[in-house]
């Protein structure tokens, strides 16, 4: 019954090690051979997530940005894209600049920062992407923001976040997809959004979809599928949510889901725990 299936890359398609396993890739494999359409839903850039997606060949449109842009793989049509309004952007910039804040911006998918430091490196590193230092950061407040981004300590950031809900939230999406990153999209730029209109996209409808997280920035998505899916590592509330708790990510988490309720067309059930 399910034709589209989206699974969040970090601590949930990748393990540990940060590597998706032969048995995975063949049960993603196996799903496609079925006409299910199988995809990335991540809050990393296109082009992070592009390397993912080529590295277990996928040929599909991706959801990347929290849900902010989806593009296709073959010809990098765009095919759903959202931005932050430029006066939130310009008053979250300002906030930044006032508590000293690590802000990075994401402009046509590259990656700004205003300065260099352990920041930028540290994640750099993780998402396999070089950043720019800009000349100009500011001037930059005026460019279509896919994304914003603030690095720093967990509990400092959830304070940010109480502080910045007042101040933009009716019109940014505000989230934590790792406990040190907390971002920032448009409204209707959440994994949720963009699972719904892919599920349009292909002709079918988010009921008929199955999405597969560990973090807060998954919960959307979550929610708005018909099968939603916490992995065993996921956040505690995450799980309090979910259709289905699945394995961890180290166990083969997305395999088993992917075995259990499409290789073997096993019905899904309201609420099941492993």
């Amino acid at each position: 019954m399910y034709k589209l299936i989206a699974i969040d890359i970090d601590d949930t398609l990748l393990n540990d090690e940060l590597v998706v396993t032969e048995g995975t890739k063949q049960a993603m494999a196996a799903a496609i051979e079925q006409g299910v359409l199988v995809t990335l839903a991540t809050g990393r850039m296109y082009a992070s997530a592009r390397k993912i997606a080529n590295q277990i060949g996928l040929n599909v449109p991706i959801i990347t940005y929290q849900g902010s842009l989806i593009k296709t793989l073959i010809d990098g049509e765009v095919l759903y894209e959202r931005s932050v309004p430029t006066e939130d952007a310009k008053l979250l910039n300002e906030y930044c600049l006032k508590h000293g804040l690590h802000l990075q911006l994401y402009v046509d998918d590259v990656l700004y920062v205003r300065e260099d430091n352990d920041k930028a490196k540290l994640y750099a590193n993780l998402s396999k992407i070089p950043y720019v230092v800009a000349s100009n950061f500011d001037a930059l407040l005026n460019e279509p923001q896919t994304k914003m981004l603030i690095i720093d300590e967990p509990d400092l950031l959830d304070r940010v976040a109480e502080e910045l809900k007042p101040l933009i939230g009716e019109r940014v999406h505000i989230t934590k997809s790792k406990p040190h990153y907390l971002e920032f999209t448009h409204k209707e730029g959440t994994k949720g959004h963009a699972l719904r209109f892919l599920a349009e996209h292909i002709g079918s409808t988010s009921e008929h979809a199955i999405a597969i997280g560990d973090a807060w920035n998954d919960r959307e998505m979550i929610v708005e599928a018909g099968l939603g899916v916490a992995m065993g590592n996921a956040l505690p509330a995450l799980k309090e949510i979910a259709n289905y708790v699945t394995l961890t990510n180290n166990e083969e988490g997305v395999r088993h889901v992917i075995e259990k309720f499409v290789l073997n067309a096993e019905p899904s059930p309201a609420v099941v725990h492993s």
